[in-house]
């Protein structure tokens, strides 16, 4: 069942937005050769705490930590740990979520650590453009299949694939909600976005094939052959005016 958000329910999840967003910046601030994301994770967890607020993925469904930090040929799901030291060269994805008064806010970003090379940059670049020409589409009228198209389109046509075991999703009370918002699709299918909606649009893009695995923990999800994978995420409210992006800074 997809849940409109009232006015004042959408102030609350600006408020969760805003959270959520300097706790990535802070995150992305930190990614330098030498720290671990370990260390990476402790400093989200203090300051969404320090703000009032949970991080919304410790303890769900069982997950260990505060964030997901993915580096390199891992897709999303990467847990922090003390053994996984960041070099120059990473790409590191970083998902954070913060629990405030009620309502989640949700936003991931790929940050380069050090001088990373040119093919690693052009995934970036590409991925954080999908994710913005989803964003545009975001609009009330439209279907979650248009969201979806227009990352699809943009990203195929630069060789790179969509992960499609995963997808975007409805945001608020709970931090998955309906509907499903797939980074792949067919223009004028699926759900129809309506004004109140509050979805998350999450590329999550791959260098080489598709096809992914998920390792022995449960929750790493990697890249099968290997190569680099990108993941840009943001929380938008569906308005009467066009999308507007909750994890964004004031």
């Amino acid at each position: 069942m997809i849940v409109l958000k009232t006015s004042r329910e959408l102030s609350v999840m600006r408020k969760a937005g805003i959270i959520s967003q300097k706790a990535l910046r802070l995150a992305g601030e930190a990614v330098e050769p030498g720290v671990s994301t370990w260390e990476i994770d402790k400093l989200v967890r203090q300051y969404i705490e320090s703000e009032g607020a949970v991080p919304s993925f410790l303890g769900y469904d069982g997950y260990p930590a505060s964030t997901c930090i993915s580096v390199n040929s891992v897709v999303i799901h990467g847990i922090p740990k003390k053994s996984v030291i960041l070099k120059k060269g990473d790409i590191v994805s970083i998902d954070v979520g913060a629990y405030y008064e009620g309502f989640h806010g949700d936003n991931a970003w790929t940050f380069p650590c050090g001088e990373i090379s040119d093919e690693a940059k052009a995934l970036l670049d590409a991925t954080e453009r999908s994710l913005f020409l989803g964003i545009e589409q975001a609009r009330p009228g439209n279907r979650v299949g248009d969201v979806g198209r227009a990352v699809q389109e943009y990203v195929e046509a630069r060789s790179y694939s969509v992960v499609r075991e995963w997808t975007g999703h409805g945001v608020g009370a709970d931090m998955h909600e309906d509907p499903s918002v797939p980074n792949y699709g067919t223009p004028g299918r699926g759900a129809r976005l309506t004004a109140g909606m509050v979805i998350a649009i999450e590329p999550m893009i791959n260098q080489g094939r598709r096809e992914i695995e998920i390792k022995p923990d449960g929750w790493t999800v990697v890249t099968k052959d290997g190569s680099l994978s990108a993941h840009f995420e943001h929380t938008v409210a569906i308005t009467p005016g066009g999308p507007v992006i909750l994890t964004l800074p004031d």
